[in-house]
């Protein structure tokens, strides 16, 4: 009879693709994990991965028993849920994925009070983006993320948290830094700096900047970032622009706001932020806790924004 054990090993390596990474996602020894699959195997009468591919895959059979392991799983993870239910108070492991362009900004607004507020909460912070989280809320391999929505996955629930407009981050040469507002109208695919691809925030920037992109800020350097503080680095210290959302202007200092950044006549291009889980979700509590926790830390101007004076980014 399969272990609860070898059936996280096995969802571990058909995640990792690979033996070693499995194993340290699962805090074991290689050897450990590799002869528990072996054993479950054996047990099976089955070969549930096929390890002379690189990276490492599953048999059509093996793929099979996977999905029925993943089914296992979830409902195994079901009934610590429905125990911490039945408690006063938020309590328990809760695993929250969120995205690079919201993980340096929004969670030092919320981790502090959170523990504070809640200490029988064992808060897990994982970082990826959008595509993954998704995978991994549907899988149940994460119990919330924080995300740009709407998403349009039937299997996800959205909470709005708030919205947050773009600003445009101006080298002091670039043409846009010699006007007071601006529009898209007014952005150029030309000497744009963006974010790397699968990054959400690419995608709606380039929704934005719709002209085509032809050249880059240096002519002879191309270069995509993995966050928005390098973007916005490259724009100071060299040329061009890049557009942030309005968490990342807040801890600017007052000259280099004043310097650097460009507001965008109403209604601003605004992206929306959520907190998602999916439709399966049992820690109520705790994501309630959390729903409402954030709001109350957001700064003002953020939590008093009207509807009418933004012009909402679809994902995708």
């Amino acid at each position: 009879m399969a272990s609860i054990a070898q059936l996280e090993y096995i969802l571990a390596v058909d995640r990792e693709k690979h033996f070693g990474k499995a194993a340290l996602a699962c805090h074991v020894a290689q050897p450990s994990l590799s002869m528990q699959i072996q054993k479950l195997e054996a047990e099976l009468d089955v070969v549930i991965f096929d390890r002379s591919k690189k990276p490492i895959i599953a048999t059509a059979t093996g793929a099979e028993v996977i999905e029925q392991a993943r089914r296992i799983i979830k409902e195994h993870r079901k009934l610590a849920h429905v125990a911490l239910a039945g408690s006063k108070e938020p309590r328990g492991e809760f695993q929250l994925g969120v995205i690079p362009t919201l993980t340096p900004y929004l969670i030092p607004l919320f981790v502090g009070p959170f523990s504070e507020a809640y200490p029988k909460v064992k808060l897990k912070i994982h970082e990826y983006q959008t595509a993954e989280i998704i995978k991994r809320l549907a899988d149940d391999e994460l119990d919330g993320g924080l995300l740009v929505t709407p998403l349009g996955d039937d299997r996800l629930i959205e909470r709005h948290l708030f919205f947050e407009p773009f600003f445009a981050y101006t080298s002091e040469s670039h043409p846009l830094s010699r006007r007071r507002l601006i529009t898209e109208k007014d952005l150029s695919g030309e000497s744009l700096w963006l974010l790397e691809e699968g990054h959400c925030f690419r995608d709606q920037v380039l929704k934005i900047c719709t002209k085509d992109r032809k050249s880059t800020p240096l002519g002879n350097i191309e270069f995509t970032g993995g966050n928005l503080e390098t973007l916005k680095n490259m724009v100071k210290r060299n040329a061009g622009y890049t557009l942030l959302p309005e968490l990342a202007v807040c801890d600017l200092s007052a000259a280099e706001v004043e310097r650097h950044i460009k507001k965008f006549k109403k209604p601003v291009p605004t992206r929306e932020v959520s907190l998602v889980h999916s439709r399966s979700f049992l820690k109520e509590q705790t994501i309630n806790a959390m729903e409402e926790l954030i709001i109350s830390q957001l700064p003002k101007n953020i939590r008093s924004l009207k509807k009418s004076d933004i012009d909402v980014v679809e994902v995708f």
